[in-house]
């Protein structure tokens, strides 16, 4: 007599643990591999590849123990419980939310249609106990017409209390995000990157996620008794780094928009290193600083052109210092281009080691409250083990260089020597747009 399955059990093909790659991805081409739950490890180490059904033919078996396992047997077992994927995790959310809110809609005196079902967009991000929906969800007129019903039904099947929606960027200048908050008192939240707290309300400032190669970057330059001027300092992405990580003896922060000047004072407060900064608020082009810098830090795209001119002016007048200039440079080249070591050079620093301190916080990044992103040293410093670059880079990093040189002669009046330390690629935006950096070194001509 065959015996009775429970109805919670799933079919599985067991094999050891080392082919358990080969057999999931010969049984997902076959058509066999179950998606809906995630493979298992037993207690004397096999693998369980969930599957579909039990029409499994002996003649399969035989075939991925000939073909994948070398003559290692497998067979088919069920197994109670088995933990779904992430995939049908989120399928099961949609359905759940899609159930509680048809519902909703009908209570009130509504009817369910295919388009309401379509509006249920499921991409999200989470930001500890706020929830921030895609642009593209809930657009319909019905869930206005509801009201806070659905966002604290929403709310409850996400385990949150806080629930947004984004907008797109604007174009006022401050990058705000329309962001609007449709269930919570305010959007404030925090972040961990780095090593390094971050709180901004998400309704009001947004958080650039893709700048962490740069930032990380940053993090390792040595820059013990350096003042770092940061241009562009937003709610403290690259001010922060200097001063927690890299050791920078003082910061001056400038930024336009006062929604991240809030964040940025808050931010230097958590981390503690509020006497090691001074914001200017308001337009860089009229801060009153002059012969402070060591380094200054231009992180503006598409480009920080404008801010050229008073990088120059705030670069120390004895000894000039180090620009680290941002921006976006279209090329229509595919092939590399090997930059002559001469001319290149190394990225300039003290310590090109890192510390046991910038392992540890490097090793994990912490990108948001629910995800650890590891993040391999080597890759991280590749474009200082291979000099290739586009000529498109090498093309705009020459010109600047020139024209910094021009701005620095018609400013004080001599000659100064700019020097092309590094050039760094953080991202690409599209095809032949890429975001680069390059580490410019600027010194009168007379220090030696």
């Amino acid at each position: 007599m065959k015996m009775e399955l429970e109805a919670d059990t799933v079919p599985v093909i067991v094999t050891e643990g080392k082919f358990a790659q080969q057999y999931r991805k010969y049984l997902e081409k076959k058509g066999y591999l179950d998606k809906n739950y995630r493979l298992h490890r037993l207690p004397d180490g096999c693998i369980a590849v969930p599957v579909f059904g039990d029409g499994l033919y002996p003649s399969l078996l035989q075939e991925l123990t000939d073909n994948l396992s070398s003559g290692h047997p497998c067979y088919v077992t069920h197994i109670k419980n088995l933990m779904p994927s992430k995939k049908s995790c989120v399928q099961s959310l949609r359905q759940k939310l899609e159930e509680e809110l048809k519902c909703l809609v009908q209570e009130n005196g509504g009817s369910w249609n295919s388009s309401l079902g379509e509006d249920l967009n499921l991409k999200w991000k989470r930001h500890g106990d706020l929830i921030i929906l895609s642009e593209k969800a809930f657009q319909a007129d019905t869930w206005k017409n509801l009201g806070p019903e659905v966002w604290e039904k929403v709310a409850q099947l996400f385990g949150a209390k806080r629930i947004a929606i984004m907008g797109r960027v604007s174009g006022d200048g401050f990058r705000t995000p329309f962001a609007t908050l449709l269930l919570g008192k305010d959007g404030w939240v925090h972040h961990t990157d780095n090593g390094i707290r971050y709180t901004f309300d998400v309704t009001k400032c947004m958080f650039s996620f893709g700048n962490i190669t740069e930032k990380l970057r940053v993090s390792s330059l040595n820059c013990s008794g350096e003042v770092v001027v940061d241009l562009y300092a937003g709610i403290g992405y690259f001010t922060l780094p200097y001063l927690l990580h890299a050791r920078a003896s003082f910061v001056h922060a400038c930024e336009w928009n006062p929604h991240a000047v809030e964040a940025l004072k808050r931010n230097l407060e958590l981390n503690g290193v509020s006497d090691h900064c001074w914001i200017h608020e308001g337009d860089n082009r009229k801060v009153l600083l002059c012969d402070v810098a060591d380094r200054v830090n231009l992180g503006l795209i598409p480009s920080s052109e404008e801010g050229w001119p008073i990088a120059c002016q705030v670069l120390r007048r004895d000894c000039g210092g180090i620009l680290h200039i941002h921006q976006n440079v279209t090329s229509e080249f595919s092939k590399d281009f090997t930059l002559p070591s001469s001319d290149l050079g190394q990225q300039e620093n003290k310590d090109s080691s890192f510390t046991p301190h910038q392992e540890a916080v490097t090793a994990g990044v912490t990108m948001d409250t629910n995800l650890t992103c590891t993040v391999n040293l080597d890759k991280l410093h590749c474009s200082r083990k291979s000099n290739k670059i586009l000529p498109a880079w090498q093309q705009w990093a020459e010109s600047t260089k020139s024209r910094i040189s021009r701005l620095l002669f018609e400013l004080h009046g001599i000659q100064w020597r700019t020097n092309i330390l590094h050039i760094e690629h953080v991202k690409s935006y599209a095809p032949h747009i890429d975001h680069i950096v390059l580490d410019l070194e600027c010194r009168p001509a007379e220090v030696e």
